[in-house]
């Protein structure tokens, strides 16, 4: 009887996620974002407040990117890691 119940529940909801699938979900999406980003390259949906940062600011901002260098790159982020068949 369990399992009965379980195979009506089963294929009663298999024309639902059927539903769901979509053959290219991400289309829209991406043409917004492409559209967006080319807009940005070419400086024509610029902000109207212009960005500035005090020289303190810009030191310290160069300062933390030259400070990310004094520490190694863990073996995990490395590529010649990734899909190395000894492991």
């Amino acid at each position: 009887m369990k399992a009965a119940c379980f195979l009506l529940l089963a294929f009663s909801a298999w024309p639902l996620m059927a539903l769901e699938i979509d053959e290219q979900p991400s289309a829209k999406g991406q043409t917004a974002t492409e559209t967006w980003l080319q807009l940005q390259a070419r400086n024509e949906k610029a902000s109207k407040t212009p960005q500035a940062a005090t020289p303190k600011e810009r030191e310290q901002s160069m300062q933390r990117w030259l400070d990310s260098y004094k520490y190694a790159i863990p073996d995990f982020y490395r590529w010649e890691s990734v899909g190395s068949a000894d492991k």
